[in-house]
């Protein structure tokens, strides 16, 4: 009986050591963007992009050096939503699809947009390259 109890345990044990395949907290792409980069005219672009997940969000918006994130006002929980600033637009259209719109750039240099985006601990990014004026 007790050798019986002993061998429970121990195989108890090693099911539960190596039920764990992967290290905690690394996930796998959930998200399935479309495209991850896309190149716009100094004039102003847009680009659509599919997603093969549909539980995903925004998480932030950079341009150059400027970031946006935190954006309280907006229901990430909602399958669709508008993220606008001065010179770009961010919308979850619905839960398959993101688009993006960028207004020109009043810069001679190049400006790099990227929106990031966010699926339980799994996270993206879509970069936009727009051309200076």
């Amino acid at each position: 009986m007790a050798k019986a109890k002993i061998l429970s345990l121990m195989t108890i044990l090693i099911i539960t050591l190596f039920a764990c395949t992967k290290p905690k907290g690394i996930w796998e792409d959930n998200i399935h963007l479309s495209t991850k980069s896309a190149e716009f005219n100094a004039s102003g672009d847009s680009v659509t992009i599919k997603t093969g997940g549909d539980w995903w969000w925004i998480s932030d918006v950079s341009v150059d050096s400027t970031w946006y994130y935190g954006f309280t006002s907006v229901d990430m929980q909602s399958d669709n939503y508008t993220i606008k600033e001065d010179c770009f637009t961010v919308e979850r259209r619905d839960k398959n699809t993101l688009f993006i719109k960028v207004a020109a750039n009043p810069n001679n240099v190049k400006r790099i947009i990227t929106v990031g985006l966010e699926a339980g601990d799994y996270f993206d990014r879509v970069t936009i390259t727009q051309k200076p004026k």
